[in-house]
């Protein structure tokens, strides 16, 4: 059972191997091994109310105060309310599949978690390096969109207090934002006192911003009846761009919705994370859903979508009306939007940083959690510093892009996790090398049952489990050739299902990049890309319809945590939100990705000369997992 079992795909070879065998080795569905050597765990204080204050705050950003003027006018005219809604379905199939995944591993980390678990090593460090550039250029952007705002409550930026307001460096250029960087601080320590103080914090601001949307909603649609909602009766109709306009604008929307994975990055600080993730996840989202929508309704109603001004559309909407002083409600409800998504940048990026920590990717330092407050202080002071000087020095604007890559890399990764999940979950487990006496006694113990049986002399490394299941059935199998025989052509058979489900979804997942690339390549010649947008649409029909027909892996249940939320609709759920995330990965532009790819390269040398050799995967023993806890007990027993 060991000497098959270490050599499966899922060890990551020898100390000294440079092959790819690290890339794809995987760890365990949760942090059960890190309580097991008895480090500090997060405190477990969070309800599902705490979560939907922080999904929803890390969500409404700058996105409602000023997207709106700008799709509208450039995209879809009166449809954008249209625009939002598709989005919010879209975005809500990520959703589906993250409340799975924090279900079934509820543990720190999130996509970076599930991606070390269902794919391996290599692709869970590439989405880990991404989410950390994701948070921090996200949140060093967010506090420097706060300063503006700020100063309309000083009377303009020149009556602010002189330590806050933006100045030039001579000779070099450079505008400073000594407002931004304070800000950052501020929310730095508020999360290192603890994590339910920082969601009462985010209850607060999320509960003023939810208020000043409601205000618009109300007090617009009241202009609107008053005023027989100008906006929509134009000559062009609804949909003034056309249907093609209104997709647009929903890609470009779609990154309003960004924010409310960062619910699944505090799994390990909640009470029921069975009950209380995906409800958090799922009333998060539709609350942003449903507010986005009507504020689009009544702000494209009360003005010509052509006449919105680009910058402030919801305040200049009620100008136009004589309410001038709605101005100062508004720009609250902005202020409060922005910290609550500040906030919601900042909190996600030490946990990360703890969990590639505790897997011995990163240094062991950003993995302490301090005993009184029970968070990553350390982690979180690093991310603090880091994000304040990133917002003192540098306008972060230009890098902005780099924050969709992080996301959808993201999102991408949790729906290709969540097919493995189903038809090919991991069937081997990861033990530390100090078990190896119990483990070898378990081998020793089963292997004296019945002798291993060797059919067809199958290279398959994944043998050891054909073998460990005869082993398990020995003693029925001994008396009853027939059922030893039936047994193992069932397991053979299980096997092959497995083989032609893993192949069928790296196919599905080729088809798909395929086809998005093709179809948001605009320089190739025409019947180039629509040869390959068909060959990348047969794959991906075809690996549907493979899919559709054949048994999920019983697997499946066992595997993580019991109960909670499932993804409805695999694979074709999983499968429409791989389309779209890629989709929008290929469009978001070529200077994005030059500079992104800058980014993924330092995080592959960082893996190669550190990360690699100091995972706690290096010198793991891959057994089947129905004998893990059996040989942990094994290992008490010794102990004792």
């Amino acid at each position: 059972m060991v000497a098959n079992g270490k050599n499966s795909g899922g060890n990551g070879g020898g100390r000294g191997s440079w092959g790819f065998a690290s890339l794809i080795r995987r760890k365990q569905v949760d942090s059960a091994h890190v309580r097991r050597e008895g480090h500090t765990q997060l405190a477990r204080k969070l309800s599902a109310i705490d979560l939907i204050a922080i999904g929803a705050g890390a969500t409404i950003g700058a996105g409602v105060y000023i997207l709106v003027g700008t799709v509208a006018r450039e995209h879809t005219g009166p449809a954008l309310t249209i625009s939002f809604l598709i989005a919010g379905i879209a975005a809500a199939l990520s959703a589906f599949c993250y409340a799975e995944l924090a279900c079934r591993c509820p543990s720190a980390g999130s996509a970076y978690h599930y991606a070390y678990i269902c794919v391996g090593e290599g692709f869970g460090w590439l989405v880990g390096w991404a989410l950390i550039l994701e948070y921090t250029i996200g949140g060093s952007a967010v506090a420097r969109g706060i300063t503006p705002n700020l100063a309309l409550f000083f009377g303009g930026e020149d009556k602010m207090p002189a330590f806050l307001v933006r100045h030039t460096i001579p000779g070099i250029g450079v505008v400073v934002d000594p407002c931004a960087a304070v800000l950052v601080l501020i929310v730095t320590a508020l999360l290192c006192i603890g994590i339910k103080e920082s969601s009462v914090a985010q209850s607060i601001v999320t509960t003023v911003n939810v208020g000043a949307l409601l205000f618009i909603i109300i007090a617009g649609g009241y202009l609107g009846f008053k005023n027989g909602w100008v906006g929509y009766e134009l000559p062009s109709g609804y949909f003034t761009f056309g249907v093609n306009g209104m997709l647009a604008g929903s890609a470009v929307v779609f990154f309003s919705y960004i924010g409310f994975d960062s619910v699944t990055s505090t799994a390990e600080e909640v009470k029921n994370p069975q009950r209380d993730l995906p409800l958090g996840i799922a009333l998060a989202l539709s609350l942003c859903c449903i507010l986005y929508m009507l504020v689009s309704a009544v702000i494209v109603g009360l003005v010509p979508y052509d006449a919105l001004n680009p910058d402030t559309p919801i305040s200049s909407a009620f100008a136009n009306y004589g309410v001038d002083w709605a101005v100062y409600i508004i720009t609250s409800g902005a202020v409060t939007a922005l910290s609550a998504s500040l906030l919601g940048s900042l909190l996600p990026q030490p946990r990360i940083l703890m969990a590639m920590a505790r897997d011995g990717l990163l240094p062991s330092f950003f993995s302490d959690i301090s005993e009184r407050t029970q968070v990553p202080v350390k982690g979180t002071i690093t991310t603090g510093i880091f994000a304040a000087a990133l917002a003192f020095f540098m306008d972060v604007s230009q890098l902005a892009g780099m924050v969709s890559v992080g996301t959808l890399l993201a999102f991408t990764t949790v729906a290709v996790s969540v097919l493995i999940l189903r038809y090919v979950p991991p069937d081997e487990v990861p033990l530390p090398s100090s078990l190896q006496e119990s483990i070898d006694s378990m081998s020793l113990r089963f292997s004296g049952d019945i002798q291993e049986v060797d059919y067809n002399k199958s290279k398959d490394p994944t043998d050891s489990y054909h073998s460990q299941y005869l082993h398990d059935k020995g003693d029925a199998s001994l008396g009853y050739p027939l059922i030893e025989k039936r047994v193992t052509q069932d397991e053979q058979k299980k096997q092959m299902r497995r083989k032609i489900a893993g192949w069928t979804i790296t196919l599905l997942c080729i088809g798909i990049v395929i086809l998005a690339s093709a179809a948001s390549v605009q320089y190739l010649p025409s019947i180039l890309r629509f040869a390959l947008c068909g060959v990348g649409g047969v794959l991906l029909l075809c690996s549907l319809i493979v899919l559709a027909f054949i048994d999920q892996d019983d697997a499946r249940h066992s595997f993580g945590h019991s109960g909670g939320f499932a993804c409805p609709f695999v694979p074709f759920l999983p499968a429409s939100c791989i389309l779209i995330n890629t989709y929008l990965l290929a469009d978001l532009g070529t200077a994005t990705w030059i500079r992104a790819s800058i980014w993924l390269l330092i995080g592959a040398l960082v893996y190669v000369f550190y990360g690699r050799t100091h995972s706690a995967l290096l010198d793991a023993i891959y057994v089947p997992s129905a004998h893990a806890d059996e040989i942990y007990r094994c290992s008490s027993a010794h102990q004792a």
